[in-house]
């Protein structure tokens, strides 16, 4: 009796088109161990920042470069930090070759952005906010499936932060209705609020959402952020906005501190 094998074949698998959301870094330098350092800068703050996300390489900003780049170990050092590395884009011809020779494979260049409005566009930069050695590398995060965004969630927390605590509320607003004290730190991917003095850190847009804002009733902080552009208490606060209700916003690449 004759068996129909290629009937049979055909029902094991189906093959499809699709398309995959991936994180995209922006490398600005072939020196690995200056990558590896900022990362891991990064990541000392947020640990779960990545979750075995896809990564892309975006090799545009060093496609000039006269120095090799080891992409054997690039890849071993990205899949460290918790990243997948599945392609290359940008390149120069000898890049490219080497990306592939690892295993990477070539990817479409970005298309030239459409302008719009700064707080539409969806990408972000997640840049160090305590040292300007991590703007060697930045990252980009796209949104490729034009589907609603879901309504941002908010963590809530009505207890003091003392000195050395941290919250984090990933993916999320924060809402503090009490006191951050000077050597807390609270982190938000969206806004931040505290109805109450802000003496701590306070870092909001965490993975790169520059339309974030950070809103306090008693502005004293110990440092500022938003998107990765900061600012510290080296800088004194003015007059009209020092222990005062007041909000912090970006204006382009400014970091703009207004009363409220």
């Amino acid at each position: 009796m004759a068996v129909d094998t290629a009937g049979q074949a055909r029902t094991h698998l189906d093959l499809k088109s699709a398309q995959l959301s991936v994180v995209a870094l922006m490398l600005k330098t072939a020196d690995v161990p200056a990558v590896d350092a900022d990362l891991t800068a990064r990541r000392a703050n947020d640990p779960e920042f990545f979750d075995n996300d896809p990564l892309l390489i975006d090799l545009s900003a060093v496609q000039a470069e006269d120095q090799p780049i080891d992409f054997a170990a690039l890849v071993q050092v990205l899949r460290s930090h918790r990243t997948q590395p599945v392609a290359v884009r940008g390149g120069s011809d000898a890049q490219m070759a080497a990306a592939h020779a690892a295993g990477l494979i070539a990817a479409p260049d970005a298309p030239a952005p459409r302008a719009q409005p700064r707080a539409q566009q969806p990408e972000g930069a997640m840049r160090e906010v305590v040292r300007e050695v991590v703007r060697e590398v930045q990252v980009q995060v796209p949104v490729e499936v034009p589907v609603p965004a879901p309504a941002r969630a908010t963590l809530v927390v009505d207890k003091p932060l003392r000195s050395g605590q941290q919250v984090y509320a990933r993916g999320s607003d924060l809402v503090v209705l009490a006191m951050v004290s000077f050597g807390a730190e609270v982190i938000a991917d969206g806004n931040i609020h505290v109805y109450a003095p802000l003496r701590g850190r306070a870092i909001a847009g965490a993975r790169g959402d520059t339309s974030a804002r950070i809103f306090s009733t008693c502005l004293e902080p110990q440092l500022v952020s938003v998107a990765g552009i900061y600012r510290t208490t080296e800088t004194e606060l003015p007059d009209n906005v020092r222990g005062k209700q007041a909000q912090v916003r970006l204006d382009g690449e400014k970091l703009l501190i207004e009363p409220l």
